[in-house]
């Protein structure tokens, strides 16, 4: 089976939740799947439901939990040194998976913590069987042109413009 590649995007809520049910049903059918979480680093749902999948590997980076727009340049530099470091690490895992998610990728990306020339050299020289998903805010057309999915998330209506953070079990 030849891997292709997904892309969940848009301002909507839900494109971990659906890169994370992807990984799901793929570790249920016996699949080796790395989720990697670019510019995360925060307890959520997914992972600890990923625990209880013995072939389900978690790979993110510790680092800050500020916004790009609240970090000085050091703290910037350092961000993007560790996300092109987690882009080397999976890539170089790449062949043991059938499945490697690069969620939040794209809007790493655009913040530019990780240069996009990069991510287009992994997917144009990716493992031919490993299915690739990628998930983020406004990607580039080049790297439409390279998914074989792509699906946008559109947000009509979200608690977060009413002040309405984050809950547990929910958005986390």
């Amino acid at each position: 089976m030849k891997g292709l590649i997904h892309i969940y995007c848009g301002d909507g809520k839900g494109k971990t939740t659906a890169a994370a049910g992807l990984a799901i049903r793929a570790a249920g059918n016996g699949l080796q799947v790395l989720f990697v979480q670019f510019m995360k680093n925060g307890p959520s749902g997914e992972l600890k439901s990923f625990e209880r999948f013995d072939n389900i590997a978690v790979l993110r980076g510790e680092g800050s939990s500020k916004f790009a727009w609240d970090m000085n340049d050091s703290e910037k530099a350092e961000a993007q040194r560790m996300q092109e470091a987690i882009l080397e690490n999976a890539a170089g895992q790449a062949g043991r998976y059938d499945m490697l998610v690069l969620d939040e990728v794209i809007g790493t990306c655009g913040a530019g913590f990780l240069e996009i020339q990069k991510l287009y050299d992994f997917l144009d020289h990716k493992p031919e069987k490993l299915e690739i998903v990628l998930t983020g805010r406004n990607p580039d057309g080049e790297l439409i042109r390279r998914a074989d999915y792509v699906s946008e998330i559109k947000k009509v209506k979200h608690p977060y413009d009413r002040g309405i953070h984050a809950r547990k079990g929910i958005e986390q």
